[in-house]
């Protein structure tokens, strides 16, 4: 398994696993559509295009604002958001029922019937397993609990590669394809597209600059949220509320309460 990628990794060192870069070279809407079929060979796609919705999705200033990698949707208008998660975060669960959520709002104006909600995959690719059974692709679909032939028919697929799987449990152009974003440089005429696409996309100019723009942005919201959290250390110390400390420090949900509470945000 190669070295996967930090946000702090320098723009000349960054390959597929980096989310910035993968989500430029997926503009090519060739890549794109190769490896949704090495995912989903089960699909047909004729061709795919790539909706405004691409860029982010914020439906009101106290939402946590969503940047998708690569939004697409294919000709039968079946939308699909797939991400490059290399760290752990012990959320990705709860973020895919987040993205889920902001998708369909988006999908279905005001007014609108649900019918008009699209057929939906949000596919995460990880270095890493998120499960610990071994699998290179875990696969979820609403099924009732009393009878596992029926099937919830809300057509929400959330999908969770992982590139660090020891079973013999998809295909060799799957296969390939996560060696690949583990590192590895295996003999795959896709994989050697998408390495020559990766080094063009390093030449180029604009995007290098868009990195470094979201690198020092992310920077200073690391350094906010520190300057934000001794805030609120120091409140909880001045009230005794010592027991809530340890809380806040991994418990989001609950340190935005007491934000809250004391006027902090």
């Amino acid at each position: 398994m190669g070295n996967m990628e930090t946000k702090q990794t320098k723009w000349e060192e960054l390959s597929i696993s980096n989310d910035f870069l993968f989500g430029k070279v997926m503009q090519n809407p060739e890549l794109c559509k190769e490896l949704l079929q090495r995912i989903l060979p089960d699909l047909k796609i004729d061709r795919i295009e790539y909706p405004e919705l691409q860029k982010s999705i914020n439906v009101d200033m106290d939402a946590h604002s969503v940047r998708l990698d690569v939004y697409v949707k294919d000709d039968r208008e079946t939308v699909y958001d797939i991400e490059m998660q290399v760290s752990d975060t012990k959320e990705l669960p709860k973020r895919s029922r987040y993205y889920q959520g902001m998708i369909d709002l988006q999908l279905v104006d005001a007014g609108q019937h649900y019918k008009k909600l699209n057929k939906s995959y949000i596919i995460f690719i990880c270095p890493f397993d998120l499960y610990g059974k071994g699998r290179h692709i875990y696969t979820f679909e609403y099924i009732c609990k009393e009878d596992n032939s029926i099937s919830m028919g809300d057509e929400a697929v959330k999908i969770f590669l992982n590139a660090d799987g020891t079973m013999d449990d998809v295909s060799r152009e799957l296969k390939a394809f996560l060696d690949y974003v583990a590192g590895q440089k295996p003999e795959d005429s896709y994989v050697e597209k998408l390495e020559e696409a990766v080094q063009e996309a390093k030449k180029n100019r604009e995007w290098r600059h868009e990195y470094m723009t979201l690198l020092m942005r992310d920077q200073e919201n690391v350094e906010k949220g520190e300057e934000l959290m001794l805030a609120l250390m120091q409140k909880l110390v001045a009230d005794k509320r010592f027991g809530e400390i340890e809380r806040i420090k991994d418990d989001k949900d609950y340190r935005l309460i007491l934000y809250r509470e004391y006027h902090i945000i």
